[in-house]
């Protein structure tokens, strides 16, 4: 990825990474089809693995197996990722002093329909346990089958922040 230009705004601390991905509620998916290109909010769970200080992470998502998004997916596996929390308003003395408080992380991966039955519960488990941690989980065969589960790769991501001074 692009280096970032505010260096101090960075977030390399896996921890703090971590956090980000923890926190959040919603990805935003930048997709590309022949309309041109779009973003889809969505709900999503990870796995994350470190490896020499690098955190490698994938994300899960659920949908319906028809759609924009779907076939989108399918024609160009390419797609940019972003996600943000923490958000406050910064006030000052004068218009233009005013700013914006938040933790993020943009990157991009590739994503791949994940069609295998058992992959495709450990994936809605992922999310599940990521958006309802203390919901019981069971997956009727039936709704397995015709619920679309797509995996994305992060190949590349940055964390930045802005806090309050």
């Amino acid at each position: 990825m692009r280096e970032m230009r505010l260096k101090k705004r960075e977030i390399t601390d896996p921890k703090i990474l971590r956090k980000i991905l923890e926190s959040c509620e919603v990805v935003r998916i930048g997709a590309m089809d022949e309309e041109g290109m779009f973003i889809v909010p969505m709900n999503y769970g990870y796995a994350v693995r470190e490896e020499d200080g690098t955190l490698h992470v994938c994300l899960y998502l659920h949908g319906a197996k028809e759609g924009r998004k779907a076939a989108a997916f399918a024609a160009d596996p390419r797609v940019a990722v972003e996600m943000d929390y923490n958000h406050e308003v910064i006030t000052g003395d004068y218009t233009c002093a005013y700013s914006y408080a938040y933790r993020s992380i943009m990157g991009n991966g590739t994503i791949t329909e994940v069609t295998d039955p058992e992959a495709k519960k450990k994936g809605l488990g992922k999310i599940m346990a990521h958006i309802a941690p203390e919901a019981k989980i069971a997956f009727l065969p039936e709704m397995v089958e015709r619920v679309a589960v797509w995996r994305i790769d992060i190949d590349t991501f940055t964390g930045k922040e802005r806090r309050r001074k």
